[in-house]
């Protein structure tokens, strides 16, 4: 288990640091920049082992749906995202405001980037370790977007994407809000096309061997 601080005002990395001494399979990532994108992808890449799995630190998901992302409860996918709209989820004690405002972002979402899917933004995924590092290394939106920027890379790549209901508890501390929100997302998403055509996204891979070829070319230039 991987936390990573970045930003709060509490004691997380002192507590989690003392834990992790008499438990070698819990570590600490601190990160002076703040936002969500950056804390998931510093977990992400810093990750070991077959499934890697992403988890708000409110776990209004219950832990132990942890099983359903993996085998063999679950087949063979690349990423598997958690759904709170599709069939068999429950949502505990949500607001209708707040319900409302996820379906709007949603279909921005859909609109603009991420197509298929009802819900891009629970804060529960699993990836498989074979696209990791091809996401994450790429992944640049630091802030609450970095969901659907990361879906719309592994869409992009092909990687099979699968959705699974879970069991959700609303949190009435919860960030998001509504109106500064969208606007955020709409800028983003706008942000996540540009990078594509402009080939940010690239796999590291290409971009090396690109690099290389260039470096080539120039040198056996007179």
């Amino acid at each position: 288990m991987i936390v990573v601080e970045n930003g709060s005002v509490d004691r997380t990395a002192e507590v989690v640091r003392r834990f992790a001494a008499a438990h070698p399979n819990v570590s600490v990532i601190q990160e002076a920049r703040r936002g969500k994108g950056i804390a998931v992808r510093h977990g992400m890449l810093a990750a070991r082992g077959e499934y890697c799995f992403m988890c708000d630190a409110d776990l209004s998901m219950p832990i132990d749906e942890v099983s359903k992302f993996l085998p063999p409860a679950l087949g063979k996918y690349d990423v598997a995202i958690a759904s709170r709209e599709a069939p068999g989820a429950r949502r505990y004690n949500e607001p209708a405001y707040r319900h409302i405002g996820g379906r709007l972002i949603n279909f921005i979402i859909k609109a603009l980037a991420v197509r298929g899917f009802e819900d891009t933004q629970c804060g529960f995924k699993c990836f498989h370790a074979g696209v990791v590092r091809d996401l994450f290394s790429v992944q640049q939106l630091d802030g609450l977007s970095f969901d659907a920027e990361v879906l719309f890379i592994a869409q992009q790549r092909g990687y099979k994407i699968v959705e699974v209901p879970i069991d959700w508890t609303f949190s009435d501390e919860s960030r998001v809000r509504l109106v500064r929100d969208t606007l955020r997302v709409i800028g983003d998403l706008v942000e996540v096309r540009r990078n594509w055509r402009r080939g940010v996204y690239d796999r590291i891979d290409a971009n090396r061997e690109r690099t290389a070829d260039n470096t080539q070319t120039a040198s056996t230039e007179p």
